[in-house]
């Protein structure tokens, strides 16, 4: 959701044949009304040659549909949308920028309820477009990204029979479990206060641009956010309580009824649109999101047509104009992002709104990391994984044998003061490469756990959801556990562009668990100090082999700063907590016969 708001669909001009965009289409502003009499803000592209029916792709976004007045957006995508003579229509959603009524951020659905949400919103906007859009083919498609991919995704509630096919992706699902604000239960501290910080701002009246953000620059988060403090100096020194959404991040510390209603999977009903949801292996926003809500469609909608594409992208990656071979240091040694513009997302929207070919689309098409190659599988998780233990062992082993002795133990101080970086960069804002980046510098640390197998003597594919299942006890009443499941490439791998690929240690998957929520996130936990206690961590879907010559690498540790706020290591509320609450605590991860530490990989066979 966060860095990609500032760079959608906002591509250069370009020349189609002989004519550039604006030549081939008109541009007009229209308020169109909805059931509830408040009028949205919609900016439609139109094909001038009418001579021919033409159909509609719908973009829904909070992030401006602009630019306003004489000035063109060219459209992201393949270039055969453009060719196709498409019909381009963008819309400020209710409360933001130029449309009237009130914003509500992920505004719950009502579900039957009488009133107007979002889902509302896209119905009443298509029975407009059909019916005022001069020469369309009474066809409908509708994309978004991150945010967008959330309009996308509820907009296929109760779907208007014109909406033909949709494709959420990357969609924002549910913000305290998986996505952006939280990950199971732990604060995404870095993006939420610098995406509110903007995004945030009150918009008294409808406007073409908003006020400016309400905190200061700094070019070192990790000594900017140490030196806030706790989470209550948020609000008194910067937000002064006028960003609506961190008052409710505040006031809703547990997983209450308004979370819950924010979690858009259960509303994700009466759909009969075909539905493509995509997503990226390094999302370091809405990962999860992309899984969820796709198996949401699935779950509640037996029998339309859905399917599922995960590329090894951040997060937008494939909707950029290049190749996506490469991301950080990593070649995927393909052009992922290419092929998906190219061979899925537009044949997929031609197919159903332009009687264009049908897709060579399967129920799951996923790039598979390590091995880099695209994968076809008739369900996600796939069939004929199996769930295989890798235990952690003595001397930082990590093991298919379970342990046989009682006793065994492995210890590290986490000091919230001095907490564990994201990254080894100096950097103001966070990067999208860290999902992907060498953990060398995590491994060297005392505060940080590392837990390794042999050289694989054959390869290990991985496709499906992980789970870190850990023994622990702390000497503190709480503690996050941050898991890590990592890539070892071989020694003497060669160095290439000045990079050491020799022992590069790339994340496959990292998560976050608060601790408190372990039994519960309605109804948080203390640990009884010193009292072992189990923690079950669920990672999120990978394919991904780790090749023969290669190593399997856990890594754990107890803060992962500024990316997730600092845990007191204390039980408390922590948006009320006192810098006499940050504590530092001994956290004790146990591997003997009776609470044996493992990670839960599905192998696929």
């Amino acid at each position: 959701m966060f860095p990609f708001a500032a760079v959608l669909v906002l591509a250069p001009q370009a020349a189609i044949g002989q004519a550039t965009f604006p030549e081939r289409y008109t541009k007009r502003e229209v308020l169109v009304p909805m059931r509830d009499g408040v009028r949205l803000h919609t900016v439609i592209y139109t094909p001038r040659d009418e001579s021919r029916p033409h159909p509609v792709l719908l973009h829904r976004t909070g992030y401006s549909a602009g630019p306003y007045g004489a000035n063109f957006r060219i459209p992201n995508g393949s270039k055969r949308f453009q060719d196709g003579d498409y019909v381009f229509v963008y819309q400020d959603v209710r409360g933001r920028y130029l449309s009237e009524g009130t914003f509500e951020d992920v505004r719950p659905l009502l579900r039957g309820k009488a009133g107007a949400d979002e889902a509302t919103d896209t119905y009443d906007t298509i029975d407009w477009l059909v019916k005022n859009v001069p020469a369309n083919n009474g066809r409908v498609g509708m994309w978004g990204i991150s945010y967008p991919g959330f309009y996308t995704a509820v907009g296929g509630v109760n779907s208007h029979p014109a909406l033909k096919a949709i494709s959420p992706q990357a969609p924002v699902t549910n913000w305290f479990l998986g996505d952006d604000v939280h990950h199971n239960g732990a604060l995404f501290l870095q993006d939420t206060f610098g995406f509110f910080a903007g995004f945030g701002v009150p918009r008294p009246q409808p406007t073409q641009q908003y006020s400016a953000r309400m905190a200061p620059a700094w070019s070192d988060s990790y000594r900017f956010f140490l030196e806030l403090g706790p989470l209550s100096n948020v609000n008194a020194r910067h937000f002064k309580g006028q960003i609506k959404m961190w008052n409710d991040i505040v006031a809703h510390p547990d997983y209450d009824a308004f979370w819950k209603a924010r979690d858009i999977r259960p509303g994700l009903t009466g759909t009969k649109c075909a539905v493509l949801t995509v997503g990226g292996h390094f999302d370091a926003e809405d990962n999860w999101g992309a899984t969820e809500t796709y198996k949401a469609f699935e779950r509640n909608n037996p029998g339309i047509e859905n399917s599922l594409v995960m590329g090894p992208w951040y997060h937008g990656m494939w909707a950029h104009a290049g190749p996506g071979r490469k991301f950080g240091e990593i070649d995927f040694e393909n052009d992922t992002a290419t092929f998906f513009r190219e061979e899925i997302e537009f044949p997929f929207f031609d197919h159903h709104l332009n009687n264009g070919a049908r897709p060579n689309l399967p129920e799951a098409l996923m790039f598979e990391t390590g091995g880099n190659k695209w994968r076809k599988f008739d369900q996600w998780p796939p069939t004929g994984t199996q769930p295989t233990a890798f235990h952690f062992a003595p001397s930082g082993g990590l093991t298919r044998t379970a342990p046989a002795v009682k006793g065994g133990a492995d210890d590290y101080v986490s000091d919230p003061n001095r907490p564990v970086p994201f990254t080894q960069e100096v950097r103001a804002n966070r990067n999208r490469e860290y999902m992907i980046a060498d953990q060398r510098f995590a491994f060297r640390r005392p505060d940080v756990l590392s837990y390794e197998t042999p050289v694989l003597t054959e390869d290990l594919t991985v496709a499906g959801p992980i789970i870190a299942d850990l023994q622990v006890s702390i000497t503190g009443t709480d503690a996050d556990f941050i898991v890590k499941v990592i890539d070892v490439f071989p020694d003497d791998q060669p160095a290439k562009d000045g990079v050491q690929y020799g022992g590069y240690q790339m994340p496959v998957r990292m998560e976050v668990f608060r601790g408190k929520y372990r039994d519960s996130f309605e109804t948080p936990k203390p640990f009884r100090p010193g009292q072992v206690t189990r923690v079950r961590i669920p990672l999120n879907d990978v394919l991904h082999t780790f090749k023969k010559g290669h190593r399997m690498m856990v890594q754990v540790q107890s803060s992962w700063f500024p990316l997730v706020d600092r845990n007191p290591q204390t039980f408390t509320n922590i948006y009320q907590a006192k810098a006499s609450d940050y504590r530092k605590a001994t956290i004790r991860i146990h591997r003997d016969a009776t609470h044996a530490s493992k990670v839960i990989l599905p192998v696929l066979r």
